[in-house]
């Protein structure tokens, strides 16, 4: 009656374990944008610095500091009186010429008719020629003069070479300016659009030139390039990535990207500390590992656990040195189709036999 009992507690004591359960995504191969965040400064796209060409004294300034301005536009004007006076000095010099310029031709001609009859000798024949001919030359020369006594006239109104805001004035009415001068009057920039300078380390710049060159990486020069203000917002408009320069900076070791943005609210000024997130290549078969999948080893080799057909856990060594937002981009260790697990590593060990389910986590993406 007694050995009844024991034989059910037996029975039960030699029951399986039930499988353990875990989640896993199918990888998927597909083309995937490696991005990177930079850090870079915004700077105008056309800067010039208004200077004079003429001295004198300023007698006025034509525009409202910070406003826009257009090419063309007059910003200062200079004392212009002396100039004047040389420009109406030139017109008369050129007039005087071209008087005596009519004169020596008909005498020019004259005596070239008497020289024919001998009422002259051929020497002042030559000589009311050569005479002539001096005062054309004379002619063109107050031409010249008159010229460029007009251009320095002109140069007492200062325009703006481009269009763009103006910032402040380094000088106000009554201030003696010179032609030599160092310091501009003012800087007028161009802020739309914007160019925003980024900086690269060489090495990672390098890598990424030889990963496109041996197809590891596709081009995407296409792909817009997002900015990041300072306080951690994106820029509402997006930019593209214009060119790297040939250069290497020898103090940092880095490499300028510049991207070009539109601004057409001028929200962006010159000078500003930004990211730049950019996409430099697509991964042509990239696999997306999320990151809570992917373990180290002491020695920072990436793990992930793989499930076969048999249901039995393995454990595979995958190259992932890129995050893609929350997930690891795998590019090397595994193949379309494998399922991965992302839920219930700590119970499932390489060797364990489990039972498959969808991940939670991924379930809409299956």
């Amino acid at each position: 009656m007694i050995a009844a009992p024991l034989s059910g507690c037996g029975a039960d004591a030699q029951k399986p374990k039930p499988p353990i359960v875990v989640g896993v995504i199918t990888a998927k191969a597909e083309a995937v944008p490696l991005e990177t965040e930079l850090s870079g400064r915004t700077a105008a796209s056309l800067v010039a610095e208004v200077r004079p060409q003429v001295s004198g004294i300023v007698t006025d300034r034509l525009f409202a500091e910070g406003s826009w301005v257009r090419a063309g536009q007059p910003l200062y004007q200079i004392d212009s009186r002396l100039y004047a006076a040389s420009n109406q000095q030139a017109r008369a010099a050129l007039a005087s010429a071209e008087a005596t310029v009519e004169a020596n031709r008909l005498k020019a001609e004259r005596f070239r008719t008497l020289s024919a009859e001998g009422g002259v000798s051929k020497q002042d024949a030559a000589d009311a020629l050569a005479a002539y001919n001096q005062s054309r030359a004379a002619v063109a020369q107050a031409r010249a003069a008159l010229a460029s006594a007009s251009v320095n006239l002109g140069f007492t109104r200062v325009s703006s070479p481009i269009s763009g805001r103006i910032g402040r004035s380094s000088v106000t009415k009554g201030a003696l300016v010179t032609a030599s001068q160092a310091d501009p009057l003012a800087k007028v920039q161009r802020l739309d659009p914007i160019w925003v300078d980024i900086q690269q380390s060489s090495a990672d710049f390098m890598a990424l030139r030889r990963a496109l060159k041996n197809g590891q990486l596709a081009a995407d020069n296409a792909a817009p390039v997002t900015i990041v203000l300072a306080d951690g917002t994106e820029y509402p408009v997006k930019g593209k990535l214009d060119f790297a320069d040939i250069d290497v900076n020898e103090e940092t070791g880095t490499v300028t990207l510049r991207a070009t943005v539109p601004n057409p609210s001028g929200d962006l000024l010159p000078g500003l500390f930004v990211k730049a997130r950019l996409t430099q290549g697509l991964v042509p078969n990239g696999i997306r590992v999320p990151q809570g999948a992917v373990t180290r080893d002491p020695k920072g080799h990436a793990l992930v656990l793989v499930v076969n057909e048999k249901n039995v856990v393995e454990q595979r060594t995958v190259v992932a040195e890129n995050p893609v937002g929350s997930d690891w981009l795998v590019t090397s260790g595994l193949k379309p189709g494998e399922r991965i697990v992302v839920e219930g590593q700590m119970k499932a060990k390489p060797g364990a036999t489990v039972k498959v389910v969808p991940a939670l986590a991924r379930a809409g993406e299956q």
